[in-house]
């Protein structure tokens, strides 16, 4: 799931690249940012659509779950968490059939997200209560 970016740095400045990500899927490309750092962003997810994050300033942890029924889902299913960072340009690849929750970790933390529909293309947003999963 995590496609690592990478940093270069010099006398003019900073790089933070990945050229390992093939953006040639992506039609939507949207940010993120929390206004606090207690605020927990989700859980939503799409069963159709994929999305790719990355931290572009600050960092963030966006939780992961496997959706094994969309109309009601286990509230015991098994939550991955990354941690992402705007120090390199890593990826985190969200396939189809999952939901995230994104909290940001630092103020003024700025997410960028890639998705491979445009919006309203399709419906395939689905939303739950944050105390629904009974992991986190």
């Amino acid at each position: 799931m995590i496609l690592t970016g990478h940093r270069y740095e010099d006398a003019r400045g900073i790089i933070t690249y990945n050229n390992e990500f093939d953006a040639s899927l992506i039609k939507r490309i949207y940010t993120i940012e929390n206004y606090s750092t207690e605020f927990i962003r989700g859980w939503q997810g799409h069963k159709i659509e994929q999305r790719w994050f990355a931290c572009v300033k600050g960092s963030f942890e966006v939780s992961v779950i496997h959706v094994d029924d969309f109309e009601k889902p286990s509230a015991d299913l098994p939550i991955e968490k990354f941690i992402l960072s705007g120090e390199t340009l890593t990826y985190l690849h969200v396939e189809a059939g999952c939901i995230t929750a994104i909290k940001s970790l630092e103020e003024n933390s700025k997410l960028l997200v890639l998705a491979d529909y445009g919006l309203g293309e399709i419906q395939d947003e689905y939303r739950f209560e944050p105390d629904y999963f009974k992991n986190i």
